[in-house]
C-alpha cells in the first residue's frame, strides 16, 4: 500500500530510529520550520528556525523513546498534512499535526508541527 503522505512517513520513521539526525538530508536549502511543543496545562515551547533551528530541535530531542503513528494524512498539490499521536512504550502521549510544503525534487521546504497530550483522536 503506497502511503498519502511518503515523505512525512519517511520523516517520522527517521525521527524515530536511533539516528534521527539523517532528517537533514531530507531539508531543501530555504527550509523553515516551527514545532509548537506542547507539555499540556499550558505549559509549552515553540522550536523554530532554518536548518540550525531544525539542529538544536534534534540536539534537545530524546532519542528513540516516542513512536509516531500517522492515523490519516492526505497530499494537496506540494503540501503533505497528517494527523496522528505519539506513544511511549505503547502508551498515548500526545496527538499532533504536522504540515510540509516540499519542493519539486521531494525535500521539505516548510515545516509546521503542532503537538499537545490534551487532545486524543483515537
Amino acid at each position: 500500500m503506497t502511503s498519502p503522505t511518503p515523505t512525512l512517513e519517511r520523516w517520522f520513521d527517521t525521527m524515530d530510529s536511533t539516528d534521527p539526525d539523517r532528517v537533514l538530508d531530507m531539508i531543501a536549502d530555504d527550509f523553515a520550520m516551527s514545532v509548537q511543543f506542547s507539555r499540556g496545562s499550558g505549559q509549552s515551547t515553540e522550536f523554530v528556525g532554518d536548518r540550525a533551528g531544525l539542529i538544536a530541535y534534534l540536539e534537545q530531542r530524546e532519542k528513540s523513546t516516542l513512536v509516531h503513528h500517522i492515523m490519516v494524512g492526505a497530499t494537496v498539490d506540494d503540501t503533505e498534512l497528517v494527523l496522528g499521536q505519539t506513544t511511549r512504550d505503547g502508551v498515548f502521549e500526545a496527538s499532533f499535526n504536522a504540515t510540509a510544503q516540499l519542493t519539486d525534487n521531494g525535500l521539505v521546504r516548510r515545516l509546521l508541527i503542532c503537538r499537545t497530550p490534551e487532545i486524543d483522536f483515537a
